[in-house]
């Protein structure tokens, strides 16, 4: 699954733990400190365009109503439409969309896509719901928000809590009250409606290549790097299966019931995921296994955290003996944990560019769509590789040149590409 998210900073001691907004904006000031800036553009991307709030009510099994609360969070469309998930969970809020909406402004600048940033979600825990009353949320959701929609206005897409199956159900709505068949409105729909071949697992194709790309920058051969995944799911195992195909030593993955450990190297193609098969890891037959937090403890070459955000912290970041760290999940790493990689010299490459194979598959999907003419599966791989290689050798050059950290880096690259669109389109009277 893709994403577009962000990161809380848990580690903020008294004040308790940062919220994404005040995340993405503390992010936003340290970039453009970085760049000549007008600080007017700069003020005006502290806040996003609008967030609308719709109730959702829905019919339950049982004949009860219940009511939920929805959000769409848009942040940023100087460079394009509004691109962005849609997520499913209980703890979804108003800030956390404009948090998540922000870094994907970051996600697709920093790809070089036509796209702004957008995010929403529904506060509901999804599991409580049975197949049917997803689908009566979704399509009752769809209409809530169809007004500020559409494929040349906002793109919503999979993300924690939906799938494809969700984006089709949400397409259906929105077509339905067009009278008309508009698959372009969302992204990470299933093939045989207008979605993409390899879209599922782009963000972990992404990581794979990001990491590859790593170990080479930092002159190491893949043959020779052992790695750690944490978090199983459709980003962690394709970026695992990957990294081995291509010659890397995986040497431990988890989900959530833990993880397992084999110093001579896993084969990942041999384990289901935790999508594929839930809890497939704990019964891998293998010497060792670990809790997640060992995992990440490990000494291994390369880890990938491709599980949930905020799990390398103040309280572990000392421990980590990792050489490089990829960002699989959005927003693993917190800022103390960031500072302290930092002092220790240890690579943190950040989600934004790593794992932003999902949103770059994503457009390749809207175009598409737009022309009506499908990609195979052959095509997006290069064209994913292409666009992925560019993202890096741009990344790589604020890097060297202004001596920052990756994530500044690449937030660097994102920032210029979208303050430069707004100055050259100014501010309507």
């Amino acid at each position: 699954m893709s994403s577009d998210s962000t990161s809380a900073d848990d580690d903020q001691s008294a004040a308790g733990p940062e919220s994404a907004v005040e995340t993405a904006r503390r992010q936003l000031r340290r970039a453009a400190g970085h760049l000549d800036i007008d600080p007017n553009v700069v003020e005006r991307l502290m806040h996003p365009k609008r967030v609308q709030e719709v109730t959702v009510p829905i019919e339950r099994d049982d004949g009860t109503v219940e009511v939920f609360t929805g959000y769409r969070a848009q942040h940023d469309s100087v460079r394009g439409p509004y691109k962005g998930g849609l997520r499913y969970q209980p703890e979804v809020t108003r800030d956390e969309c404009v948090g998540l909406a922000m870094w994907m402004t970051w996600k697709c600048a920093v790809m070089d896509l036509p796209f702004g940033g957008a995010k929403g979600g529904i506060a509901v825990d999804p599991k409580a719901l049975s197949e049917s009353e997803r689908e009566r949320l979704t399509r009752r959701f769809a209409e809530e928000i169809r007004h500020v929609i559409g494929p040349t206005r906002d793109i919503p897409a999979p993300d924690m809590g939906t799938d494809p199956q969700t984006m089709a159900w949400l397409m259906d709505a929105y077509s339905m009250q067009e009278g008309e068949t508009v698959p372009g409105v969302v992204t990470g729909k299933p093939p045989v409606v207008g979605g993409s071949e390899g879209r599922e697992a782009a963000p972990g194709r992404s990581v794979a290549i990001v990491t590859r790309e790593a170990v080479d920058y930092y002159d190491r051969e893949l043959a020779d790097v052992t790695v750690a995944v944490q978090g199983y799911g459709s980003v962690g195992a394709n970026a695992a299966r990957l990294l081995h195909d291509w010659g890397a030593t995986v040497v431990s993955v988890s989900d959530v019931t833990g993880a397992i450990y084999d110093p001579d190297g896993l084969d990942p193609n041999s384990i289901p995921s935790h999508d594929e098969e839930p809890g497939a890891v704990g019964r891998q037959d293998v010497p060792e296994t670990l809790t997640n937090d060992e995992l990440l403890e490990l000494d291994v070459d390369v880890l990938v955290p491709a599980a949930i955000g905020n799990v390398l912290t103040g309280a572990n970041a000392h421990a980590v003996a990792a050489d490089v760290i990829v960002e699989g999940a959005n927003g693993p790493v917190t800022t103390a944990a960031d500072e302290i990689f930092a002092e220790r010299g240890i690579p943190v490459i950040p989600d934004i560019l790593a794992n932003a194979g999902g949103v770059t598959v994503s457009y390749f999907e809207w175009l598409q769509d737009i022309n009506r003419r499908a990609w195979s599966l052959e095509r997006v791989h290069d064209e994913l590789e292409t666009e992925m290689l560019a993202a890096w050798r741009d990344v790589c050059e604020a890097y060297e040149a202004r001596d920052v950290t990756w994530r500044d880096a690449a937030y660097i690259v994102a920032l210029s590409r979208v303050a430069e669109a707004h100055e050259a389109r100014g501010l309507w009277p």
